[in-house]
Formats: C-alpha cells, sequence, structure tokens
C-alpha cells in the first residue's frame, strides 16, 4: 500500500514576524515561533518568520537563514514599513528599546519587548503611551511568569490559600562577568544597559514579586560595581557606570516586606532565581534550577500533625501550560517558557484578547522600571524611597 501525501494546507490564519536582535533572545523567540504550531494544535494562527534586523550584515544574514526568516535587514525601519508583518519582536539591546517599539506601535504593529522595558521610566512611560494610543497588543519579555511552577503559585495565592502574605524573598545570581578582563560589553555600558544587574536581573525578579504579591510602596537598597574600569573594544580603559549587584528590602502596599537581591558576581551561580512566599496560612518556595517542582507547606490542609513542606511535581496536564507537552513526569526546561509565552502574546494577537494579568504589558514593564529607578535613587540618597504609580 503506498502512503498517503500529507497536505501542508490549512485553514488557520498567518501572523507575519519581524524581529530585531539576533542574539541569544532571538534564538529564544526564533525557536519558540518554530515549535508553537505543533506544540500548541490547533494555535490560534501559524506564526510566519519574515525578516529579522541587525546591524551587522554578515552576522544577520546567517542569523536569518539558521532561525527560518524568509529575509534580513541592516535596518530595523525596514521591518516597520513591511505591510506583511503584524508582530514587531524586539530583542535588541536596551538602548534599542524604545524607538523602534514607539515606531511600530504607530503603524499599528503588535509589539513585544524584552526586558527591561527601557533605560529609563521616561522611556517606558513613552513606549507605553504609544501602543496605548495606537490599541496595539503590547507585552514585555518577563517569560518566567510563564514556568508552570511560578503560575500555579500565583493560583495559590489568589486563590487566597497561603492567607494573607506576610514576607516574599528574591534572589538572582550570575558569575559570567567576574574576570576583570572581560572587556566592556554593552551590558556593562551605561548607555546601551541603563543599568547593569539591576535591569538585567532584578527587573525579572521584581516582576515576579508584582505577579505573586502586588505593587511595591517603597524600597530601601545599596548599590555596588567591584570592578571600577574595563578595557574597551578599543583597548582603552574605561570607567564601569552600571551596578554589579544590588540589594533592597521593599515594603508592599498589602503590609508585606520583602527582600530582592541580584548579582553578576556570585561565584559558581549561572543562573541561580529563587523565591520564597510566606503567608499566615502557609509557604511556597520556588528554585528556576529546579522549575519543574515547587515547595509548598499548607499544613492546614494536610491531616497529619507533623506536616512539611512537599515538593509538587509540576508536570501534569492538569498544572498551568503543560497540557501541550508531556505525560506527567516528563520534565520541561526554560526555553519552553518562550513557547507559553509567545502563544499567549499570538492568542491575544489573533483573538483580541487580553495579554495581562497572565502576561507581562508594557504597563508591567514601565512599572518594574519604576522600581529599579527607586532601588538606583535610594542606593544614591541612601534613603527609603516611596514609589508613586501615575493614575491611568
Amino acid at each position: 500500500m503506498a502512503a498517503t501525501p500529507v497536505t501542508t494546507a490549512t485553514n488557520l490564519p498567518e501572523v507575519g514576524i519581524g524581529m530585531l536582535g539576533y542574539g541569544f533572545m532571538g534564538k529564544a523567540h526564533a525557536n519558540a515561533y518554530h515549535k508553537i504550531p505543533y506544540i500548541y494544535w490547533p494555535p490560534p494562527a501559524i506564526p510566519r518568520l519574515i525578516s529579522l534586523a541587525g546591524r551587522d550584515e554578515g552576522a544577520v544574514a546567517e542569523a536569518a537563514r539558521r532561525y527560518g526568516y524568509e529575509s534580513y535587514s541592516t535596518d530595523w525601519r525596514d521591518l516597520i514599513a513591511d505591510p506583511r508583518i503584524q508582530i514587531f519582536d524586539n530583542g535588541a539591546p536596551n538602548d534599542m528599546h524604545p524607538e523602534p517599539c514607539i515606531a511600530a506601535a504607530r503603524a499599528g504593529k503588535h509589539v513585544i519587548c524584552e526586558k527591561p522595558l527601557a533605560r529609563s521610566a521616561a522611556e517606558a512611560r513613552a513606549m507605553l503611551d504609544a501602543v496605548r494610543a495606537s490599541g496595539v497588543k503590547h507585552a514585555t519579555g518577563f517569560n518566567y511568569r510563564f514556568v508552570p511552577a511560578v503560575k500555579l503559585a500565583r493560583d495559590l495565592v489568589q486563590q487566597g490559600r497561603l492567607g494573607r502574605i506576610h514576607h516574599f524573598r528574591a534572589r538572582y545570581l550570575q558569575d559570567w562577568i567576574m574576570d576583570p578582563n572581560l572587556p566592556l560589553v554593552w551590558r556593562l555600558d551605561a548607555h546601551a544597559a541603563g543599568s547593569g544587574a539591576l535591569g538585567d536581573l532584578g527587573s525579572h525578579i521584581i516582576d515576579l514579586s508584582r505577579f505573586l504579591v502586588g505593587e511595591i510602596a517603597a524600597v530601601s537598597a545599596l548599590t555596588t560595581t567591584f570592578i571600577p574600569e574595563r578595557r574597551t573594544a578599543a583597548g582603552q580603559t574605561a570607567r564601569v557606570e552600571v551596578d554589579d549587584a544590588f540589594e533592597a528590602v521593599v515594603a508592599f502596599e498589602n503590609g508585606a516586606v520583602g527582600t530582592l537581591e541580584a548579582s553578576r558576581f556570585a561565584r559558581g551561580r549561572k543562573n541561580l532565581n529563587t523565591l520564597e512566599i510566606n503567608g499566615e496560612k502557609g509557604s511556597i518556595s520556588f528554585d528556576l534550577e529546579r522549575l519543574n517542582e515547587l515547595e509548598v507547606f499548607l499544613p492546614e490542609e494536610t491531616a497529619s500533625d507533623t506536616a512539611s513542606f512537599a515538593t509538587i511535581s509540576v508536570t501534569k496536564g492538569s498544572h498551568p501550560y503543560v497540557s501541550a507537552w508531556w505525560p506527567p513526569g516528563c520534565v520541561i526546561g526554560w526555553e519552553h517558557t518562550f513557547i507559553h509565552q509567545l502563544h499567549h502574546f499570538l492568542g491575544a494577537v489573533v483573538n483580541d484578547g487580553p495579554v495581562g494579568p497572565d502576561g507581562a504589558t508594557f504597563e508591567d514593564g514601565y512599572r518594574a522600571v519604576l522600581v529599579c529607578e527607586a532601588i538606583a535613587e535610594s542606593a544614591r540618597s541612601g534613603r527609603r524611597v516611596h514609589l508613586t504609580y501615575e493614575e491611568d
């Protein structure tokens, strides 16, 4: 019996993707776009990778071939002008977030931008105003919201299972810039990055604190730079004007207190991101390096007088985002958070649905930048800083 040919035609719509940036995040996002159509079936739409933009023509041409884009450009404006592109995906360095995203929004394109949304609250507010004025869908790339265990933690908090929240503590630790001979790459350049560990790592745990507990009302903080000078690509010595680490004590609007810590000088830590929530009825603990697990302590819900933390394997089909994947116990990985995130955003675009509260919007990105600025100001002044959020 002859094999039956498979038809590739579907009735699903296509959504054109234009991506700015081809490095670390460009790779993660391209991987997600390719997998959405067969992991989530049927998907809300088929992502069509139209064009990839970057400054280095040789590098962006090679990345476009590797990632499966139909074309490439060394000018991001070509993506804005292309009528085939409906979603503008910005994975460029931080100084390239505001202008392209604002232009894309004004052109009527839906926008997802990697975190931190901008180098300053003023930039982030301009981006938020632009997407609101145009009515396009918008998202900030806080992919850790889409870890199944993190979403389960939020569900437990939202259901009141932990009762009143007393404490939130989070730390995000890496060690990749400890070598004093590491040159002044863009993440160490204040003009390009805006801040150091604060925006790079701290924005993630700030967003998780807001996602899981609520708005931050006040901060007391310190920052430090361990290596004050580095060599530039031209071989000259330049001052490092971004932080290598920060520590902050925070007060939440709901009365909870917390600590936030991020460092890129934690020897031996490659991507340690942990958090713990303590409430009147129980506690939750999460470690990104064990992202399929959630530690839960809910003594009132157990029959034992010797209740202790239980390790939940967040891999069942009933758990958040897991139904598209494998049988229980078959774990997923870091890269799958981008599949969840971009599938969610694609659905919001196609079905005119909300991005939040599960996904982070530009408003979430803006508020995270406000907290980053408050931490930096507290570190400069040595005083506690109270946050004020502009009313819509």
